[in-house]
């Protein structure tokens, strides 16, 4: 205690000569959103609504925090950046794998959202804004919903293996923009360089697991699950997989053959799920075999 008259002016010296770290009006926000075997991240910062009018040049004699036909920087402070692990294809166009500042012009009915390569401007980079260095420049429509969202939110939905929608939205404005990857390509790559370097039989395993869910090549998908059982002996999985593509190729006599061996190894190490899975399609399989005499 005796020493504060001598702490307590040190630290409002540091005070005053320093800058303060104080809360953020628009706090900075990173998402990562993984698609199939991509990855989209995306850094900006959320502004809030507070009341004010957001989109629009003059209503009710307030113009808008964003002008109509004017750049934004789909967000607030530093431009918005996003990347792609893998090259993109936006609506229809192409766009390659890297990281762009993220730019839109509003319009009340659509929006351009542009994919922009220099992402050293500050903001809008409005004077400095430079049209040809756009990456990609495309329209999509702007929405209203009926769910009102107070602080500026870049979200991902539709989420597949190939694909999602990226959708920004403030107020009740939402804009959609749909993003494909070539998922397929980028896995049978992967695919043809495992194969080529010593092969175990879970990749062997792997492989008849892809091609069998995403429904493609369903002859080498039982090649490759059966070099899996033939290197790596017997694993429920690995028949379960096994009778699955049979059942897909209309075998129904060897896919029940293949499920009732999974459903003996599932017992045994008790995997319940798998012995309702197979359980299950067994079933389903006798009935499908019926019908087809």
């Amino acid at each position: 205690m005796r020493y504060t008259w001598f702490i307590l002016p040190l630290l409002l010296c540091n005070l005053s000569w320093g800058q303060m770290n104080h809360p953020k009006a628009s706090p900075f926000s990173k998402i990562e959103q993984e698609v199939g075997l991509s990855k989209i991240t995306i850094a900006y910062s959320r502004p809030s609504a507070k009341g004010r009018v957001l989109f629009g040049n003059q209503l009710n004699g307030e113009s808008g925090l964003v002008p109509y036909g004017r750049i934004w920087r789909v967000g607030a402070n530093e431009s918005t950046k996003i990347t792609f692990s893998n090259d993109v294809l936006i609506t229809d166009h192409l766009l390659s794998k890297g990281t762009y500042a993220l730019y839109t012009f509003p319009e009340e009915k659509e929006w351009q959202v542009i994919f922009h390569n220099n992402t050293t401007h500050w903001g809008d980079g409005r004077t400095n804004y430079n049209l040809d260095e756009d990456a990609l420049r495309i329209l999509v429509a702007a929405t209203q919903t009926q769910d009102f969202q107070e602080s500026f939110l870049i979200s991902f939905d539709g989420l597949d293996h190939n694909g999602a929608v990226m959708n920004l939205n403030w107020g009740t404005t939402q804009v959609s923009v749909p993003m494909f990857f070539d998922t397929k390509s980028i896995m049978q790559l992967q695919i043809d360089e495992r194969l080529a370097n010593s092969p175990t039989p879970q990749t062997y395993y792997e492989i008849a697991r892809y091609y069998q869910e995403q429904d493609i090549h369903r002859e080498k998908a039982l090649g490759h699950v059966e070099e899996a059982i033939e290197k790596g002996g017997d694993t429920y999985y690995f028949y379960r997989v096994k009778s699955l593509i049979l059942a897909d190729l209309l075998r129904y006599d060897e896919a029940i053959a293949a499920a009732e061996i999974s459903l003996k190894l599932s017992e045994i190490e008790g995997k319940d799920e798998f012995v309702r899975l197979n359980q299950n399609t067994i079933s389903n399989w006798k009935s499908l075999r019926k019908k087809n005499k």
